[in-house]
């Protein structure tokens, strides 16, 4: 069934919130792993060999969640809200997705894209229509959606303070998760906090800073990973996931456990 923005079967979110949390739903009596699917774009993206050093956060999320629970990152290059609904991308999560699944939603930066009418929306109306056919679709399969404010870029003023970017879009997103009742991972307001920690030089071994590219968007194996960190911890505090299902959040993690498949590889 392929899912329109004005006509998406929408489940009752109680229902969809009592099959969420039930990560250990059993079939013929073995425990069914939970799957975490993401919707995003080129932040949280699958890299291929192509790229590296370029490393999407989805990349490093498993290093923090139990072999309990996987992670489908469907997030691409490029897209926003738009885009991503009229490639027909989120029907094909949809198609996969089971109850008791999460569906992790982050755009925002090409939804900026004011002189791209194939991806532009506009925050208080269009990107806000857009995210809860996200929310409906996930919850109509009785799964938990979760939205996520855009990552920050690295951006500082002359005085060396972090500077949003995003515009009104992650004020749109959090609106959205208020009045729909849906969990907010608050990712914007935490990474532009760990930017100003770090300050402006610190940030660069974060991004993908090349001797050829100064990349101020994207991240390297570091950045990804501490952004992944980020989004984990704010599963567990918004209690999306159990303190079993996540891990290491503390810990270092080597950045060789990162590697990037060749890019004819099959992608989702």
């Amino acid at each position: 069934m392929s899912v329109g923005r004005r006509a998406v079967v929408t489940a009752g979110a109680g229902l969809a919130l009592a099959l969420a949390g039930a990560p250990t739903a059993r079939s013929q009596g073995h425990p069914r792993m939970r799957t975490l699917f993401l919707a995003g774009d080129s932040t949280a993206a699958q890299k291929y060999a192509d790229a590296a050093p370029e490393t999407g956060w989805g990349m490093a999320l498993p290093f923090f969640l139990h072999r309990g629970v996987r992670v489908a990152n469907h997030a691409v290059n490029g897209r926003s809200t738009k885009s991503f609904l009229d490639e027909g991308r989120l029907d094909a999560i949809l198609t996969a997705i089971r109850p008791g699944d999460l569906l992790l939603v982050q755009f925002g930066h090409n939804d900026q894209k004011t002189a791209d009418p194939t991806r532009y929306t506009e925050p208080w109306t269009t990107y806000q229509d857009n995210l809860r056919v996200f929310v409906e679709g996930a919850r109509s399969r009785g799964a938990l959606p979760v939205l996520a404010t855009s990552v920050e870029r690295r951006k500082f003023g002359a005085d060396g303070t972090a500077l949003r970017t995003h515009g009104a879009y992650p004020a749109a997103m959090r609106e959205t998760a208020r009045a729909s009742d849906v969990p907010l991972l608050d990712v914007e307001a935490l990474s532009l906090a760990l930017w100003q920690r770090l300050g402006p030089e610190a940030t660069k071994t974060y991004f993908n800073w090349t001797a050829t590219e100064q990349d101020n968007t994207h991240f390297n194996p570091p950045g990804a990973i501490e952004v992944a960190r980020l989004v984990a911890a704010e599963l567990l505090r918004t209690h999306v996931l159990a303190p079993r299902e996540t891990r290491r959040l503390d810990d270092e993690i080597p950045t060789d456990l990162i590697t990037w498949p060749d890019a004819e590889e099959s992608r989702p």
